[in-house]
């Protein structure tokens, strides 16, 4: 499998830690970046060398929401190539087709269980992928 480096951009510091964990046990070809939120990863996009492949954006964040969010990563000429999905405990419909409209690569809803998580994490990428 070919190296895959992920971000995922969430005010939850344990959301941070149980995704980092996860990606870490999928592959030892997969590497993993976290910020608390959309400050923190744009300045750490803007220094890093080797970019993420996805990058997973929590939605819901205080200061700079995960909408606002993708709509910076999707004007920042370096970044709005990589997929991103937006990661939530809850989407709706128009949400959905919102997030799409701004260059959202697809969504993903945190799960209960985190041992769900290797699955879904697998699964999303695929799709992208595959698209």
């Amino acid at each position: 499998m070919e190296k895959k480096n992920f971000m995922i951009i969430d005010d939850d510091e344990d959301d941070r830690y149980f995704f980092e964990e996860v990606v870490s046990k999928m592959s030892s070809s997969m590497e993993f970046m976290g910020a608390n939120g959309c400050n923190e990863a744009m300045e750490l996009l803007r220094i890093t060398e080797q970019l993420p492949h996805f990058i997973f954006l929590d939605i819901n964040m205080p200061c700079v929401g995960g909408r606002e969010c993708l709509k910076q990563l999707k004007k920042d000429a370096r970044l709005k190539q990589i997929p991103v999905i937006m990661y939530s405990t809850a989407f709706s419909e128009e949400s959905i087709k919102e997030f799409q409209k701004l260059g959202a690569s697809s969504y993903l809803l945190k799960p209960t269980d985190v041992h769900k998580l290797p699955a879904q994490i697998t699964e999303v990428i695929n799709h992208i992928e595959r698209s």
